[in-house]
């Protein structure tokens, strides 16, 4: 059984939606999955004034948590086509585990949200694949076996990079079904991928 840790950021909630759904389909694998957040960077003022989400339902990760698990997928909305500073303050912080070689041979995976379609998404999971690639992790995205990123039927998210959902200018819009169920596939795919990695 694999061990599989969600680490997310979510200014709005809509990172935290979708990484739920893939915590969910880690554990439709068989995977022990804990989600955990990484901390807000933003001044209280910068978020009490864009009315950030501060009631969270997960804990705070720390970067020692990393070498617990088999597999560490991402997520953090874009910010201009990379991650989030909260995203990169907190790997920032993991230069002692790279030293280390703590992460080498685990799977890691990203997902992320963006306002529009074209906001960024794909070069967000760029900027987090790079970073777990400087780790040593093997990257694992969504492979076109799920169908529901091929839609032209809806404007939805999802790319063979990863699992993403559009949250529009005023974050208005929710992440849809279809972009759920790619997180879902992603996760169970991911964790099934670890499982026989650590076995």
């Amino acid at each position: 059984m694999a061990k599989v840790l969600v680490l997310y950021y979510s200014s709005y909630g809509h990172i935290e939606t979708m990484a739920k759904a893939v915590a969910e389909g880690a554990a439709s694998a068989g995977a022990e999955v804990d989600i955990k957040r990484v901390p807000e960077t933003a001044p209280p003022e910068v978020v009490a004034a864009a009315h950030f989400k501060v009631d969270h339902d997960f804990p705070e990760a720390q970067p020692d948590d990393l070498k617990n698990y088999d597999a560490i997928i991402v997520g953090a909305p874009t910010r201009y086509g990379n991650m989030s500073s909260q995203m990169g303050a907190f790997w920032d912080r993991t230069g002692g585990l790279w030293f280390n070689g703590a992460l080498i041979g685990k799977v890691g995976g990203a997902f992320s949200s963006s306002a529009t379609q074209h906001g960024g998404n794909e070069s967000t999971l760029h900027s987090i694949h790079k970073t777990l690639l400087h780790h040593g992790l093997v990257i694992v995205g969504l492979p076109y076996s799920f169908a529901g990123q091929m839609r032209n039927d809806e404007i939805t998210g999802g790319s063979p990079y990863g699992a993403t959902t559009i949250a529009n200018g005023d974050g208005s819009r929710q992440p849809s079904e279809n972009e759920l169920d790619g997180a879902r596939f992603q996760g169970k795919h991911i964790a099934e991928i670890a499982a026989k990695l650590a076995g």
